[in-house]
């Protein structure tokens, strides 16, 4: 079965020169849709939703979904086709569950922590405040799926909050139990 190789041509789209000169044959910008809301003028976009009195955007429609997840599927292909074509082998495919989910953020949280690191590095420095986010979004997760989740995932989801508010207490108690740099631990 012999495979068709896809051309796809490379188009240079900057508008501007090496020099930062505008360049005489830049690419017209699209104009933007024309939105229902005009955009506050401030310094910067907000995220959706940062504020809880802006509204949010509608979300995409069934067929706009549908056609992303296609387009989607097809690079994932596309993807593995060059791979395959250049003599890698594809890893296998671990599914994406929601216990592997929390497994990644709890690793996350411990590497923040500087409970894990590279062997032979020197000892990493903890992300106290990185490290809390993360365990707020972990017990997030956990109010937003209640009730929703099998009893091994909601055991495992308490564990993992458990373990990992434990360890950031142990840290956070060491840190702020420590002397100031150049001062003498103070005697028991």
């Amino acid at each position: 079965m012999a495979k068709e190789k896809e051309e796809f041509v490379v188009a240079d789209r900057r508008k501007f020169t090496a020099e930062g000169d505008l360049k005489t044959d830049a690419p017209a910008e699209p104009p933007e849709p024309a939105s229902s809301k005009p955009m506050p003028e401030t310094a910067a976009p907000a995220s959706p939703g940062e504020h809880k009195n802006e509204p949010l955007p509608g979300p995409p429609t069934h067929a706009e979904q549908a056609e992303q997840h296609r387009d989607y599927q097809a690079a994932n292909k596309k993807i593995d086709s060059i791979l395959e074509d250049q003599g890698h082998k594809r890893p296998p495919q671990a599914d994406v569950t929601f216990e592997r989910l929390v497994v990644g953020l709890y690793m996350q949280t411990m590497a923040q922590l500087g409970m894990i690191g590279e062997e032979g590095a020197p000892p990493p420095q903890p992300d106290i405040i990185g490290a809390r986010q993360t365990i707020d979004t972990i017990a997030l997760l956990g109010e937003k799926t209640k009730g929703n989740l099998t009893e091994r995932e909601t055991g495992m989801l308490q564990n993992c909050l458990f373990e990992l508010r434990m360890a950031f207490l142990e840290i956070t108690n060491a840190l702020t139990t420590q002397p100031p740099p150049g001062q003498a631990p103070p005697k028991k």
